[in-house]
């Protein structure tokens, strides 16, 4: 067994003699992944795992564990509370809302408390994704915090998605398997899935600041060490082809009219009684929108599934609908438009312009301002929208997607 802190080679996978990229690199203020994006995107991204060693420098959690305690007993937020009985390997998961009597009755170790979507509750959580820009907004899922007390952890397990797990509070021993014939069953003993097998081929133990990127399908398993722990979770949105086909599926199925059938007007006659011969598979393919998808229904499609994939909650409408008027004043006020912390935005190029997607909504809007709406949480306009703007806008501050805030007096 490798020493806490190194890495090593799993007995059955001797080492190549060719050199290999590095497991374990360190970063910087300047590059906190340890690498340009490009390079880190070209060798590592969905590729290999990597532990970045001071990702973070001198890295404090945005939140302290009693701010995450508090959140877990809100209704709304998503959390879980799971007890280990080390002693007897049995788990014990609670969902949320969780009440204070919870907290109260949790023993003095082996024990974590998860909450999901922790950015869409608190600004200064929300400002580390900044950090991780190089990607695609749409492909980011959310930030779970994780917080445990010595010896808790979910148990070993598999991701189908990336994730970076960036420490936060105290120390945390991880342990991954990147032997690609690594068993892969659940056990069935459990509410979690956790492997029935686990055999780590590389450990570390992780310090505040440092940050480990696992590719979607790497065993692993995570345990506080020392003290209390928390670990922040950078989550990727990973929907699988099923999800996405039958998303799509019932997208055309919606738009598709019913007179619209398979046809044969080229039919000759019949060789072999029965038989589906190549004719008749070229005719379902041109009946199936599938093979044909044209551009422009790909864009609409997709941009609507992925900003409303996996979404928890949606934004409300305000109570009383702004006008043009009103928000023409307020912006000529010099008030700001804050994006609402549930609103999943995506945006596209078509022909005419571009179209912004806003949690499976579309809306027309200019590329400039499409995409200053996903990259900024926060817009100021030093001069008044035009009105093709403006409209957008509004309809956007009417669904929900962003709320009007009053200037701040200086």
């Amino acid at each position: 067994m490798a020493k806490v802190g190194e890495g090593f080679t799993h007995p059955y996978n001797p080492p190549m003699t060719k050199p290999t990229l590095p497991l374990e690199v360190r970063g910087s203020a300047r590059q906190p992944l340890g690498m340009s994006p490009a390079q880190f995107l070209r060798d590592y991204w969905q590729k290999r795992p990597l532990l970045i060693r001071n990702a973070f420098p001198g890295f404090t959690p945005p939140l302290q564990p009693d701010d995450l305690a508090g959140l877990a007993l809100e209704e709304e937020a998503l959390s879980r509370l799971i007890v280990h009985d080390e002693r007897r390997d049995r788990w014990s998961v609670k969902t949320g809302p969780l009440g204070e009597d919870d907290f109260a009755s949790t023993p003095s170790a082996n024990w974590t408390l998860l909450v999901q979507d922790v950015d869409k509750w608190d600004a200064d959580v929300a400002a580390l994704l900044e950090s991780f820009r190089f990607l695609p907004s749409w492909r980011v899922d959310d930030i779970m915090i994780s917080y445990a007390e010595p010896g808790g952890g979910v148990g070993a397990h598999v991701d189908q998605y990336d994730v970076f797990l960036l420490q936060g509070l105290g120390q945390r021993h991880w342990a991954i398997s990147d032997d690609p014939a690594a068993p892969t069953g659940f056990r069935d003993d459990v509410e979690l899935k956790q492997l029935k097998h686990f055999e780590p081929t590389h450990e570390w133990l992780l310090e505040p600041g440092d940050m480990l990127y696992l590719p979607p399908g790497v065993p692993h398993d995570g345990v506080a060490f020392g003290g209390p722990c928390m670990t922040l979770s950078v989550g990727m949105r990973a929907p699988s082809r099923a999800e996405l086909a039958s998303d799509l599926a019932d997208y055309l199925v919606e738009r598709l009219p019913d007179e619209q059938r398979y046809r044969d007007p080229d039919l000759a006659p019949a060789k072999a009684s029965g038989e589906i011969d190549r004719a008749a598979l070229a005719r379902v393919r041109e009946a199936l929108p599938f093979a044909a998808l044209d551009d422009a229904t790909l864009i609409d499609w997709f941009g609507r599934y992925i900003t409303r994939y996996r979404v928890a909650r949606a934004p409300a409408a305000p109570d009383k609908p702004s006008t043009d008027a009103a928000l023409t004043k307020q912006l000529g006020d010099g008030a700001q438009l804050l994006r609402h912390p549930w609103s999943r935005m995506a945006w596209a190029r078509v022909k005419g312009g571009a179209v912004l997607f806003a949690n499976g909504q579309a809306y027309p809007a200019s590329a400039e301002l499409a995409e200053r709406l996903c990259a900024e949480r926060t817009l100021e306009f030093a001069r008044a929208p035009a009105a093709a703007e403006r409209t957008l806008l509004l309809a956007l501050v009417n669904d929900g997607h962003l709320v009007p805030r009053k200037a701040r007096r200086r």
